[in-house]
């Protein structure tokens, strides 16, 4: 509930992040949102386990690799938050994916977290770049129970 010229502020801003150059610029866009008296901001990474088929031998290798990329990422996040003197709350689910979705699992810590915000970087693809790729922020987008903020890479021919 953010009114503008000194009222309320969003209270609970969760804002998604992915290590691309577009979810950082999502990160700075809550860091400034941020009310250091009266809002928290909590930081959500998905660790998104893509088992592809036919890598069992390499499956553990393969999982190692990506939580350490994870990892990576929330590490990231955080010192960038806490460089800017604010200390977020880290959410750091993981799936394997077989019928979930990154989109799923974000808006359902949106819900638990109760964030009145979601901040998410989105590259604004169309055609067949979106149709290959998906687009986790359309997915969000219907599903989150909150106000959304779109951080457009403002850089992407479409």
């Amino acid at each position: 509930m953010l009114k503008f010229g000194g009222g309320v502020m969003y209270q609970r801003i969760m804002v998604a992040v992915d290590g691309s150059e577009i979810s950082t610029k999502g990160l700075l866009e809550a860091i400034a949102l941020v009310n250091q008296k009266t809002s928290r901001l909590a930081i959500i990474h998905v660790t998104d386990v893509v088992v592809p088929f036919g890598a069992g031998q390499f499956l553990g290798a393969y999982i190692h690799n990506t939580r350490e990329l994870s990892k990576e990422t929330r590490e990231s996040a955080h010192k960038i938050a806490a460089d800017h003197g604010i200390e977020a709350e880290m959410l750091s689910p993981e799936i394997f994916t077989s019928g979930s979705h990154v989109a799923d699992t974000i808006a359902d810590f949106v819900q638990h977290w109760k964030a009145d915000l979601l901040v998410i970087g989105t590259h604004g693809r169309r055609g067949v770049g979106r149709m290959l790729l998906g687009s986790v922020a359309e997915r969000v987008m219907r599903l989150a129970p909150c106000s959304l903020l779109l951080v457009r890479d403002n850089g992407v021919s479409r």
